[in-house]
Parts: C-alpha cells; structure tokens; sequence
C-alpha cells in the first residue's frame, strides 16, 4: 500500500540532544493545549518536539498515530486530521521546510 504524502505522518522517538539542536528546536516557539479533541488541517508542514503530553493523530483517511514527551514529528502540508489531545500537550514547533 502506498502511503499518500498529505496522510504521512514522521515520528522520530527520543532524537538526541545534538539532533535537536542542529534543528534549533529550543528557539522555536512554544504551544500549549489541555486535554480536547478537534480537527485540524496543515496549510503548509509542521515539525515539531513535544516536551509533555500523550496525544493521538488521526490523518484523514489514514491510521491513528501516537505522540508523546521526547517525539520530533513531521506533519506534511495539506494533511486534514484530528487532534485528540489525552493529557496537556506542550510543545516546540515550526511551520515548513528544514
């Protein structure tokens, strides 16, 4: 089965610490949500590090994909989802190419 760009989804589990500074990942911003479930679309990527939470990630039309504290992950521009958000997330993120 080929996997379609706009519904795949990179988690990188646990990057190093001189992974995540090649990035510049501590000087992206910081977003923070509580506990919800909503529906979300990418007008262009999303890389981003998650400093606390457990949340799940449902691609339309795709399978459900696990995050938590420690995960580097990549949402492709175009990709409609929901967010379900099991305890209160926080997070670096960035909009784009690396």
């Amino acid at each position: 089965m080929t996997v379609s760009p706009a519904t795949h989804i990179v988690v990188e589990s646990q990057p190093s610490r001189d992974r995540l500074a090649e990035l510049g990942v501590f000087d992206w911003p910081i977003w923070t949500k509580e506990a919800s479930t909503f529906p979300w679309t990418y007008d262009e990527s999303e890389t981003c590090y998650l400093l606390a939470g457990d949340v799940v990630v449902t691609p339309e039309g795709g399978s459900p994909v696990s995050m938590g504290a420690g995960d580097l992950v990549r949402f492709p521009a175009g990709m409609s989802c929901t967010w379900e958000i099991r305890t209160a997330v926080k997070k670096h993120y960035t909009f784009g190419d690396e």
